[in-house]
């Protein structure tokens, strides 16, 4: 299978072209500046994508968006997310429905942030979207899969939880801290968050790619959620360190600003159904385990 894959150089990206080369398929990465072998160029911006090299594709992965975490949100900042993602996918879709023979599949990065601050409430697919910034950020970028749907392309969009890798992301930042014994519960710690293993999502995106019943909003979390205590309580077991510093929410929102609101202290808990009833099995379904195989703590 020929698969082209955009956002390839970030934490997801890289291990998905990996695992997907190491199985014997070929990559084409698609890039925003000017490409090199393996590369072919797609740059929403300029409204500019190699469609004579895009029609050789079997398949389609999105990843590519602006980092969320990078930076305080402003307008500006929050301007360049929504485009990023909304603008960016749109123009991916209406390019593939360009093409004289239409890839299979297309699997779209979503996030669960497409359901809000919902407290303890239990979330699957078939859950509305919650309301917010993300959330509509959420809803737009899947909607804009529709031209691709539209000209029968089967369109998957996974809603991705906190990505537990020691390479990067969420975990990777929180690390120094907790070695240090600085760790602790962010807010009241209540608060659900959804997590997976960076092994687990690239395993759930290579069973989308491949399976051809999968379709439309899946769930790429692992099938048990935990309040921030208790993730903070068992990373620190994990680390053989204390956890004692709690981060009150009005010293998160002080620190990061509006982006606290929706990525530490909203309550998302967020449950894989469609993946598991398609018959996935995650590798990791359990916290303690999978924070030991990724710090690779015995």
């Amino acid at each position: 299978m020929h698969v082209f894959v955009t956002g390839s150089t970030g934490l997801v990206g890289n291990r998905l072209i990996a695992e997907l080369q190491s199985d014997g398929h070929q990559v084409t990465r698609l890039v925003r500046r000017s490409p090199k072998a393996g590369e072919a160029l797609w740059n929403y911006q300029e409204r500019q994508i190699d469609l004579d090299k895009l029609a050789a594709a079997d398949a389609v992965v999105h990843l590519a968006g602006e980092n969320i975490a990078d930076g305080r949100w402003n307008d500006d900042k929050k301007r360049r997310i929504r485009e990023s993602r909304e603008v960016g996918t749109r123009f991916l879709a209406e390019s593939l429905t360009k093409l004289p023979h239409r890839p299979r599949v297309l699997v779209a990065a979503s996030a669960t942030g497409y359901y809000g601050d919902r407290d303890d409430e239990k979330l699957t697919e078939s859950s509305p979207p919650g309301k917010g910034f993300l959330p509509d950020v959420c809803l737009a970028w899947e909607m804009a899969c529709q031209p691709a749907v539209n000209a029968g392309v089967r369109v998957v969009n996974i809603r991705i939880g906190v990505v537990l890798s020691r390479e990067g992301g969420a975990l990777a930042k929180m690390l120094l801290p907790f070695q240090m014994g600085a760790g602790g519960v962010i807010g009241h710690g209540r608060q659900w968050w959804s997590w997976i293993t960076l092994d687990d999502l690239v395993r759930a995106m290579q069973f989308a790619l491949n399976q051809s019943n999968v379709v439309g909003p899946i769930n790429g979390t692992a099938p048990n959620p935990v309040t921030n205590r208790e993730f903070t309580k068992t990373l620190g077991r994990v680390l053989n360190r204390p956890t004692i510093f709690p981060m009150p929410a009005f010293a998160a929102r002080l620190a990061l600003g509006e982006m606290a609101n929706d990525l530490l202290l909203a309550s998302v808990q967020v449950y894989p159904r469609q993946l598991q009833q398609y018959g996935f099995q995650f590798r990791y379904p359990e916290l303690e385990p999978a924070l030991r195989h990724v710090l690779n703590r015995a």
